[in-house]
């Protein structure tokens, strides 16, 4: 194996693991094998004969647990609380990540993935791309819908912030706890502090607007206190 694609794989691997801790943190089903795989492992897997890594491999599934199920059905409206006939539906459901095997993505590259997503049923898709989408790829996402899609640049997966020391635990509250929460406080949500939707952390957890997000940070005088931010 080259240099190059030494260097290239454990690139790579380092990538993966970023993703699939992502996913996991953020409710889905993967084991910490899968999470934490080893470079040997990671090279038996993903790379061809001569040692070079291959991203079509790379592309995974994963379905959400049953706390993130939890966190992501609505509360019932108050007209329907009697309705048995009401069930609640969460809003989540399998997630796909894909990598780009291509090094620059256009509407094309977009679209595919959109019509994959739908096609399988995917409720969530991940496209992990070489370089930024073009401006005018970029621009067609809002319109992909129902499928959620999330696109992340491979340099800016090449660390896990969520495990950096200076970075703060943040955890996603079901619509039942924001709910104790805000009247606990006697608080609009809109009242709250907020966090944006392309903040690092936001895009880390997938927070949808309106979430609200607690976020544990540590103190010298009280040990740890805890903070809550709406998402916008």
């Amino acid at each position: 194996m080259s240099d190059e694609s030494s260097r290239e794989l454990s690139r790579l691997w380092r990538i993966l693991r970023t993703v699939k801790q992502m996913c996991a943190d953020r409710g889905y089903e993967l084991t910490e094998e899968e999470c934490n795989i080893s470079l040997a492992d990671f090279r038996a897997q993903y790379a061809d004969e001569s040692g070079a890594p291959q991203r079509t491999r790379m592309a995974f599934t994963a379905r959400p647990t049953d706390d993130m199920v939890t966190k992501y059905t609505p509360l019932p409206r108050p007209a329907a609380r009697n309705n048995a006939a009401d069930e609640l539906v969460p809003q989540i459901g399998l997630i796909h990540v894909e990598f780009a095997n291509e090094p620059s993505v256009g509407i094309k590259h977009l679209k595919a993935f959109a019509q994959l997503l739908n096609e399988k049923v995917y409720w969530t898709g991940i496209y992990v791309s070489q370089a930024a989408p073009t401006p005018s790829a970029l621009k067609i996402v809002p319109s992909l819908l129902p499928t959620v899609m999330e696109i992340f640049k491979e340099d800016d997966l090449l660390v896990n912030i969520s495990r950096h020391e200076l970075v703060p635990k943040h955890t996603l509250l079901s619509a039942e706890d924001k709910k104790r929460l805000l009247e606990r406080y006697r608080l609009k949500e809109t009242q709250l502090p907020r966090i944006r939707m392309d903040d690092p952390m936001a895009r880390y957890l997938g927070l949808r607007r309106g979430q609200v997000v607690k976020i544990i940070r540590k103190s010298e005088t009280a040990g740890r206190y805890a903070s809550y931010r709406w998402t916008i």
